[in-house]
């Protein structure tokens, strides 16, 4: 593993919100508090991730009624991740959009992960199954296009394969693998165990 791409671990991308380098943030709110020991967000930005519209990028998870608590919460789990690890490196690419430099792409997501955030989503509501594009945005958040017809999630989502794949186009490729494996990505883990995805990303640097 020594000569792995180290470049690759222990890394924050270059996007809106994340800092240049990781390291320790003492004060991450609620759900983000996994990553206190080591982080790519910042104090203000774990806070902005728990409130529906926020400055982070505006964007409404309400846009059909109101999401379920239980479906939001990992909706906010997948934000800390996002914003949070320093463990994304073998994923992360090159992209040419106004708001950000770099993406992940395929991240491996464990698929307990995943089959959980499909399950407490079923009682949600939304109108479409790429997030990233297609709104109507002129009211300073995300709004569902005319013709947009809001359903239940299994509608647009009918596997969880298929949310956590094409949600946010393929950041996440469910993995086959299971938590605690030490092969695929937790969006859920507790702290006091450690961080179990960094020897994910040890294993993809190295693979």
């Amino acid at each position: 593993i020594a000569w792995a791409r180290t470049e690759l671990l222990n890394v924050c991308m270059n996007a809106k919100h994340h800092k240049e380098k990781p390291g320790p943030e003492d004060k991450l709110h609620e759900q983000c508090r996994p990553w206190r020991k080591n982080a790519c967000c910042s104090t203000n930005t774990s806070q902005e991730a728990h409130k529906d519209v926020s400055y982070l990028y505006r964007f409404n998870w309400n846009h059909c009624g109101e999401m379920a608590p239980a479906c939001k919460r990992h909706f906010i789990q997948d934000t800390c991740l996002y914003e949070c690890s320093p463990n994304l490196g073998p994923w992360i690419q090159q992209v040419d959009q106004s708001w950000r430099k770099e993406r992940v792409l395929n991240v491996p997501l464990c698929k307990e992960d995943c089959e959980q955030w499909w399950e407490d989503c079923r009682t949600s509501y939304t109108c479409k199954s790429n997030w990233h594009k297609g709104w109507n945005w002129t009211s300073g958040f995300n709004k569902c296009a005319v013709g947009a017809a809001c359903q239940p999630f299994h509608f647009y989502f009918p596997t969880p394969t298929v949310l956590c794949n094409e949600i946010w186009t393929h950041s996440y490729k469910v993995s086959n693998y299971s938590r605690g494996s030490g092969r695929c990505i937790q969006m859920w883990f507790d702290p006091a165990q450690g961080n179990p995805n960094e020897e994910v990303a040890r294993f993809y640097a190295a693979a």
